[in-house]
């Protein structure tokens, strides 16, 4: 019996089929080729066109298809990861009433920023784990602020992965999850919270019920399975936002254990079995996939909105150089890139630094002295750095991160990006061959009841380990605080 997995990204979306009897991934495919377009038609906005999602999904399986050919009856499931925090409006005929406001949109700081003071920072951070921030909610607000002829005709509000699900199914549903990183959820009442939907006036009947995170949540409905070439009547019986799909792919469930991923933007996410939050909001609690009333587990998530992304920025900027060029180019020059710093901020408001956008910015140029390969370097240093600065929050909150588990993939397949990680974080890292389709192909294998938590991740390799350095290690421990000394400096 054959799984699949959907991972929609602000990038591409990506498919995997598993083959649940080896636990291997027998084919994957990803669409589009070239990156997915992000809107910004006001400074600090990102949108996309959810249908633009649908057309890569339907690409992406035909792909997989070609791949490795399949018979459509015997796909057992169907699991969707997704982009987190974004708000899609739909109406009575599910059609989408605007653009989808992303993950990395900035318009609705100020909203959340108002939110978290007039409900009383310590409300929020004893029901929300958060603050009202840019998530979800407060971009749900700003739409019926600004826009409140779409607000008037929405049916449902969802997240991109529920808007995914309901494209396959015909059915509008959420997850805890999924609410949890709405910032609509209430840690102490297990249920969505009242008083936010009072003070942004959103009424309850715009969220859509629950499903859960492992289990039917629908059907592939005809429309849909002629679309994908794939039975009708297939189960979708997986759903979860990347960052805790992540996790799960890489067999991150109990406290204790932590994950991480270096897209887009950049992420670690660690477990925890308490309603742990930072005071400031920098670094924010999640329910996890496995969280259950009896055994309650949460996922703490640091992001960098800047990792990938900046990467890709200087790469289109030196043209004609592929990342395997850049990666062996910057390993010439020394660590620390000879003075030079990089603060990858340049892609919205971040979190880590209490919603500020403060911008990218190179400092210690010095045209006489640094090369590209020095550039090329102080990109990869300051995506680790900013990472740094969000686990030594988490350490503030009693999550001492020693080891980590990682996909190959992204920023991960850069040796020097894995090496720097590890000698400045001093954590092992724990590299393995999956990804968050694969993750919620194993998650829709579990979902149907065809494997259980203690064999889905059989058939999953362990690539490497790469342990911190001592030697390099207190040499980028004084790095790093120069780095800090550096983005203090620039804080407003």
């Amino acid at each position: 019996m054959y799984f699949i997995g959907f991972d929609i990204g602000s990038s591409s979306v990506k498919a995997a089929l598993l083959d649940a009897a080896s636990g291997k991934c027998v084919a994957a495919a990803s669409s589009p080729a070239k990156e997915m377009p992000i809107r910004a038609p006001h400074t600090g906005w990102a949108e996309q066109d959810p249908e633009s999602w649908w057309q890569e999904l339907i690409n992406a399986t035909s792909l997989l298809q070609k791949q490795y050919p399949f018979d459509s009856a015997a796909v057992g499931g169907i699991g969707i990861a997704y982009q987190m925090h974004g708000l899609v409006c739909v109406d009575k005929n599910q059609e989408v009433l605007r653009p989808a406001i992303i993950w990395c949109d900035s318009r609705a700081v100020n909203i959340g920023n108002n939110a978290f003071k007039e409900l009383g920072e310590e409300y929020c951070l004893t029901h929300l784990l958060n603050s009202p921030g840019n998530f979800t909610a407060s971009k749900l607000r700003w739409v019926c602020e600004n826009e409140p002829q779409v607000y008037e005709r929405i049916h449902k509000i969802m997240l991109p992965g529920d808007y995914i699900a309901m494209k396959l199914t015909g059915e509008i549903a959420t997850t805890a999850t999924g609410l949890s990183e709405g910032t609509f959820w209430d840690f102490r009442e297990g249920a969505a919270n009242k008083a936010l939907l009072r003070h942004y006036h959103i009424a309850d009947e715009l969220l859509a019920p629950l499903a859960p995170v492992f289990g039917l949540q629908g059907t592939l409905s005809a429309a849909a399975a002629a679309a994908l070439q794939l039975k009708a009547g297939t189960p979708v019986t997986y759903r979860a936002g990347d960052q805790p799909n992540n996790a799960f792919s890489l067999n991150v469930l109990q406290p204790g254990e932590a994950a991480t991923t270096a897209g887009t933007s950049g992420v670690v996410y660690a477990v925890h079995d308490q309603n742990t939050f930072d005071p400031k909001s920098r670094v924010n609690t999640f329910v996890h996939v496995n969280h259950t009333a009896a055994q309650p587990r949460n996922g703490v998530l640091m992001c960098l909105n800047g990792t990938g992304i900046a990467n890709s920025w200087l790469k289109n900027i030196l043209g004609n150089v592929s990342y395997e060029e850049m990666n062996s180019v910057a390993n010439g020059a020394p660590a620390g890139a000879g003075g030079l710093r990089v603060y990858p901020f340049g892609n919205g408001a971040e979190r880590i630094l209490e919603n500020k956008s403060i911008g990218a910015s190179v400092s210690h140029l010095d045209f006489n002295r640094h090369s590209p390969a020095h550039l090329m370097r102080a990109v990869q240093e300051g995506i680790v750095f900013g990472l740094k600065y969000g686990m030594d929050i988490m350490a503030d909150m009693s999550l001492d991160i020693k080891r980590v588990r990682a996909g190959h993939a992204n920023m991960f397949l850069s040796p020097l990006f894995r090496q720097v990680f590890a000698d400045t974080s001093e954590a092992v890292i724990e590299l393995y061959d999956t990804d968050g389709a694969q993750g919620a192909a194993r998650g829709a294998a579990v979902g149907a009841s065809h494997l259980d938590m203690n064999n889905a991740f059989r058939g999953m390799e362990c690539l490497a380990v790469i342990e911190p350095d001592a030697t390099r290690s207190k040499q980028y421990r004084e790095i790093y605080f120069s780095w800090l000394e550096g983005l203090h400096r620039m804080l407003p």
